[in-house]
């Protein structure tokens, strides 16, 4: 059942905040109108097609009693009724409660797990991923904190994503990614195991972590990468630690300031992921959970590389074009995951 009372909930809502934005409303106060018109846009326009389908087909019946217009009605209504399921489908999903940090930027950290030299190499091959799926939708993709190996893999990476809806499309990514494949060093040929997580965690702003100054902990130090490359030879790397949590965060560009600044948007993050994992009693309110341990028996998704398979075991979704996924081309496999979400919170709201 549609919740009359919703819509026109919606509804009014929507024409306040048009005529505030038309009255002028200035600085933070309009962007906050406007930001609320813009996620309410959708969900409006969907209940302008539902109510038109209901007054096509309440007229259509008026006509069945009009002997000139009964044939034309008698036409017209079975399409009309025809098409109801599917509108009354796409508002109720216009209807689902958003998550309200959908259309935030995002951290996005990814770690090795099992399997020693090549989980890095996979952890490196997962960055190219998603600095290739960010470059195709045109966000931003900035890298905080990146420790290499000599072979080219990475221990750890952390990147900002900026865009548009970053954290509803890369959201789905958090957990254990499981590679299969014949390592470049393996003379035998036998295919390999290894895994790496990932963390996708929504940008935090001020008003939703206040942060103790007393809790820090903040250290400088030397900036180095591998290889002996890009070494700065200034104490310009910055590391917080915030004791209460234990949460250590480090930045090593070469502004000591930067770093600070960019050291303490990771640190809120965390904290902000912390505190919707509390709210949210669907996720765990313990972080590691989020990621799991990197063994290879806690997975997410696999990719089989002999095979050229990309299996994500949630949705059990199997494509064989593994190449063209590790180019970025995630759209399908991020759409199925969205799709499953809100095929869960529908049944959810209609049990």
């Amino acid at each position: 059942m549609i919740p009359m009372d919703r819509l026109l909930q919606i509804t009014q809502r929507f024409q306040y905040l048009e005529a505030a934005m038309s009255a002028g409303s200035g600085g933070a106060d309009y962007a906050a109108l406007a930001r609320e018109y813009a996620e309410l846009k959708p969900v409006v326009e969907e209940i302008d097609r539902y109510r038109q389908l209901q007054q096509d087909i309440d007229a259509a019946k008026a006509m069945m009693s009009d002997p000139e217009m009964a044939e034309l009605a008698r036409e017209e209504l079975p399409a009309l009724r025809e098409a109801l399921p599917k509108v009354e489908a796409a508002l109720q999903l216009a209807l689902l409660p958003r998550d309200a940090a959908d259309a935030r930027p995002a951290m996005l950290e990814i770690r090795p797990g099992t399997g020693g030299d090549e989980a890095a190499l996979f952890a490196a091959d997962l960055l190219r991923m998603y600095q290739r799926y960010a470059e195709e939708r045109g966000w931003g993709f900035e890298l905080i904190e990146e420790q290499a190996t000599e072979l080219g893999g990475i221990k750890e990476v952390v990147a900002h994503v900026t865009g548009q809806n970053v954290f509803a499309r890369l959201k789905f990514e958090s957990g254990v990614h499981r590679v299969q494949r014949v390592p470049s060093t393996e003379s035998g040929g036998r295919i390999h195991t290894s895994a790496a997580t990932v963390a996708v965690l929504p940008e935090a702003e001020d008003v939703d972590i206040q942060i103790n100054p007393n809790d820090l902990r903040i250290d400088t130090m030397r900036s180095s990468g591998a290889g002996g490359q890009h070494v700065n030879t200034t104490d310009s790397a910055v590391r917080i630690t915030h004791i209460p949590t234990g949460i250590v965060v480090t930045s090593s560009e070469k502004s000591q300031h930067r770093n600070r600044d960019k050291a303490m948007q990771v640190l809120k993050a965390r904290l902000f992921d912390m505190e919707r994992s509390r709210r949210d009693s669907e996720r765990s309110a313990d972080r590691a959970a989020q990621v799991g341990s990197g063994d290879r028996s806690e997975r997410i998704r696999t990719y089989n590389f002999p095979q050229g398979r990309m299996t994500d075991h949630r949705i059990n979704l199997t494509l064989y074009r593994l190449d063209a996924v590790m180019q970025g081309d995630l759209d399908e496999i991020v759409d199925a995951l969205t799709a499953d979400a809100q095929a869960q919170q529908l049944a959810a709201m209609n049990a």
